[in-house]
């Protein structure tokens, strides 16, 4: 089996909703997503696939969407004043843990056609979570 990983740092802003801890306000992180990617055989080129098709597709969509905003539950009061603002906003139908945004970029990187084996997200140099799909 073959795997190829590319790391991609962002930066996002967010906060939790019913939850009693820090992080149920706003604050932001200096993220690194970690793409790992796995299968059996290579192309012609001797590639599983090409690190540069990994950054024109899901670094050029975490650059576009997720880079520099404040990634929310979509439920979250603050949503309208920011959208009011002009504020960059990506919304989710859940809380924006480090856990459901590795599995946002996960479901991305699937649907760009990519051999997704896991993505992993971490939020400071000592915390990360993973999402592998089934």
């Amino acid at each position: 089996m073959y795997q190829v990983s590319q790391n991609i740092e962002f930066c996002y802003g967010h906060r939790l909703l019913n939850y009693a801890g820090k992080c149920r306000h706003l604050h932001g992180h200096n993220g690194l997503a970690v793409i790992v990617l796995e299968g059996e055989s290579l192309d012609d080129r001797g590639m599983l696939v090409d690190f540069s098709d990994i950054k024109n597709s899901v670094r050029t969509w975490i650059d576009d969407e997720l880079d520099h905003r404040m990634i929310l539950n979509e439920a979250d009061p603050a949503v309208p004043f920011f959208q009011e603002q002009g504020e960059p906003l990506h919304l989710l139908p859940v809380n924006p843990t480090a856990e459901t945004i590795a599995k946002v970029i996960y479901d991305y990187t699937v649907k760009e056609g990519f051999p997704v084996l896991e993505v992993s997200l971490w939020e400071t140099p000592k915390s990360f979570a993973t999402y592998r799909g089934e």
